[in-house]
């Protein structure tokens, strides 16, 4: 079916389906890749349906920047929230939003990060995440009794060791990256998580992952 009778028959994609499409476009050859043009070709859609659903290219990008930050930067927010009855157990809630696309889409934040390079208006806003996150970071190891400095020095620690994984692309099964996390807890909190408290740690890791 041709382009003309997608329209012709109603169908021009979604939002969705066009933002879906520059996301994985972003994802496979970065950020010049997402032009309108090739995403219809894509999607077997025409130029035209493109402009139901955003005004224009820019519009679009717009849109792949919030998908990131709700993507990465919300989620990882949310774990620094996440009730917790012993500072160990918040640690663990944390690192483990880097465990799954489905937690924190670490291919997106890759091809974000590469695109800040490019383009100083991303950088200024990855910088601005960044900062958001440690912030969160600071915030949650303060409420667990430590002083501004040291929770600094500590956020810091565990940032920056979660985004060296994502771009150096680091490659671990998930029972090797299971395995370090008593002695990553350990480093960042100051204790280490009791043998039960990672029992239940690793069952909802699987039960989540379903």
């Amino acid at each position: 079916m041709n382009d003309e009778n997608h329209d012709d028959k109603g169908w021009r994609g979604s939002r969705e389906v066009w933002l879906d499409a520059a996301y994985e476009a972003l994802i496979e050859s970065g950020v010049e890749a997402v032009k309108i043009q090739p995403l219809g070709k894509r999607l077997n859609l025409s130029r035209t349906s493109f402009y139901w659903f955003f005004k224009d290219r820019q519009q679009l990008l717009d849109a792949l920047l919030e998908r990131w930050d709700q993507s990465t930067t919300g989620r990882l927010l949310a774990a620094t929230t996440e009730f917790a009855a012993t500072e160990t157990e918040a640690m663990l809630n944390v690192i483990s939003t880097f465990l799954g696309e489905t937690s924190f889409d670490s291919r997106l934040e890759l091809a974000v990060r590469a695109w800040a390079q490019q383009d100083a208006r991303v950088l200024d806003r990855v910088q601005e995440a960044d900062a958001r996150r440690l912030e969160g970071l600071v915030t949650m190891l303060k409420a667990w009794g430590h002083d501004g400095d040291d929770a600094d020095v500590r956020a810091r620690t565990i940032y920056l060791v979660q985004v060296g994984y994502i771009s150096m692309r680091t490659e671990e099964t998930l029972e090797e990256r299971l395995k370090r996390f008593p002695n990553y807890v350990e480093i960042y909190t100051g204790k280490r998580p009791p043998q039960i408290e990672m029992a239940r740690f690793e069952a909802r890791l699987a039960e989540r992952d379903a």
